[in-house]
């Protein structure tokens, strides 16, 4: 499993104002544009992220990507804008929410395939609060970020829930199931 890097206060303070800033103003352009060139070079590498969003402790909205395709500061913008918004599973997020939301950034590490035998070795393998977990079937696919362990902490849970996110029958296992774990350095309010 690749290291999971760390981030300065510095670097994870600029995050989250950017985030939060991309929320208020719900242009993710203007929030960037607003850093100027002031953007350390770590926050200027390609990585994948997602940005979650929670009111009172409830999930209000969580966007992002398992692939590095922009550079941190950008996805982060961009992805805390869409969890506000665009997030199909809620309304939009109204402007009296915007000063209410907690942010929560998970950068990730690259995902590693796992070459297990079945559900069983899959559960022995995964390791709650600390793996974030990937499961794919014939053009399904789900992740639970590491932190959903904290709601569901149980990992034979953790596998049925994933499976119904992807749209797969809790009880159901396959030869061709596909199993990526990666790991996330959180960064939240």
């Amino acid at each position: 499993m690749p290291s999971v890097e760390r981030y300065t206060e510095s670097d994870s303070k600029l995050l989250l104002k950017l985030a939060r800033d991309s929320i208020c103003s719900a242009a993710p352009e203007d929030a960037i544009a607003a850093l100027g060139d002031s953007v350390p070079a770590e926050l200027r590498q390609n990585r994948a992220c997602f940005v979650t969003l929670r009111i009172a402790g409830q999930l209000r909205g969580c966007i992002g990507t398992l692939k590095a395709g922009l550079p941190l500061y950008q996805a982060v913008a961009r992805y805390a804008c869409q969890a506000a918004y665009n997030d199909p599973r809620f309304d939009p997020v109204s402007f009296t929410e915007t000063a209410l939301i907690h942010i929560e950034i998970s950068v990730l590490t690259e995902p590693v395939r796992l070459n297990v035998s079945g559900e069983a070795e899959l559960l022995k393998t995964i390791r709650p609060d600390v793996y974030g977990l990937i499961l794919s079937l014939g053009g399904r696919q789900a992740t639970f970020l590491p932190s959903v362990w904290e709601q569901l902490p149980e990992p034979g849970q953790f596998v049925e829930r994933l499976k119904q996110k992807a749209g797969i029958a809790p009880d159901f296992w396959s030869d061709e199931m596909e199993c990526f774990t990666y790991q996330a350095v959180k960064i939240s309010e």
